[in-house]
């Protein structure tokens, strides 16, 4: 019996491309930018399968390109903003994402940003790489301490109450603002629900923001919210890159309007080395790596072919966000 045929957009560790081959006649681009637009309508034609990447949109016209043979498409992603759902759903295509495993590494870099923004961190490895540092000295690169201070959370999922929780053991008040959830049904301890975001903003010294994107959420943070924070607030953001206005954003640290901002997200995606945000020291921008250690990211793509090897095998995804195709 002929393997079924599917493309994955990229190659993901070991551990779940294996599983792929194995079980599969598979094609992996092997390339580091992702597949261009008409590559990847040309490498869909036929396929029963697709494992996608957040940087691959997968909408209606990418489907139909693969034809009636596509049974599943698997993001390699907690969220799956890159994939048109309804699309998906229309043509009884399953989708699927890794949600669950990636709770703590996010969280755990998070927090690292959190501190490198609050210390001052890359500007102070840039500071001696420059030559800079001739003495000690009571004014060089001071910065904000995070004990005793108040972490704002807007989003209170998974990885916000895990950020709850490292905020806890550094001695932080922690405030939260999501309308969606109910901290005493969930049994979350020691964080204050907040009425508004614009009371979120107004109290918090650290804002880290954990939605998903979605129309409510592109640009929550824009110049109107932004001028509700302290002069000295640090804004960190994990989750996406349009939930920043990236203009006002610039606006509000280059007029000193906010203190900080770090940023594992951003939009454009990439961000180009020459834009202007890059540019200014109280800004710390990194290449989306919060997932990225070893061993969540096997675990996501173990995750992620699974789902692919469910999907074309005609079984139940482990993990489906359009479950209604069952029905």
């Amino acid at each position: 019996m002929n393997k079924r045929r599917v493309f994955v957009t990229r190659i993901v560790p070991e551990g779940g491309l294996a599983l792929i081959r194995a079980a599969c006649d598979a094609d992996v681009w092997a390339e580091e930018l992702p597949p261009v637009r008409p590559v990847l309508l040309e490498k869909v034609r036929g396929i029963d399968g697709l494992l996608c990447l957040l940087t691959d949109p997968i909408d209606a016209e990418v489907m139909d390109a693969a034809g009636p043979g596509l049974r599943v498409i698997s993001n390699h992603a907690v969220g799956y903003d890159n994939v048109d759902v309804a699309a998906a759903t229309a043509r009884g295509i399953p989708v699927g994402n890794t949600p669950g495993i990636l709770t703590e590494t996010t969280a755990d870099f998070a927090f690292a940003l959190l501190m490198a923004a609050a210390r001052r961190v890359a500007e102070g490895a840039d500071y001696v790489r420059a030559g800079k540092w001739r003495t000690w000295g009571p004014m060089i690169l001071l910065g904000y301490d995070v004990h005793g201070s108040t972490l704002g959370l807007v989003g209170m999922g998974r990885i916000g109450q895990a950020m709850a929780r490292r905020a806890a053991g550094f001695g932080m008040k922690v405030i939260y603002y999501d309308p969606y959830f109910d901290g005493a049904r969930e049994g979350v301890a020691g964080a204050e629900a907040m009425d508004s975001l614009d009371a979120l903003l107004a109290e918090a010294d650290f804002i880290s923001l954990h939605v998903p994107l979605t129309g409510d959420t592109h640009h929550l943070i824009d110049a109107r919210a932004l001028a509700k924070c302290k002069p000295a607030a640090v804004l960190i953001n994990t989750s996406r890159g349009p939930v920043v206005d990236t203009d006002a954003l610039y606006d509000a640290l280059a007029a000193g309007q906010i203190a900080y901002a770090a940023l594992d997200v951003t939009d454009p995606e990439p961000l180009p080395a020459g834009h202007r945000l890059v540019a200014l020291p109280n800004c710390l921008v990194v290449p989306h790596i919060a997932s990225a250690s070893w061993a969540t990211r096997t675990r996501m793509s173990v995750m992620a072919a699974q789902n692919l090897l469910a999907g074309v095998r005609g079984e139940r995804l482990p993990n489906c966000v359009n479950p209604q195709v069952y029905y």
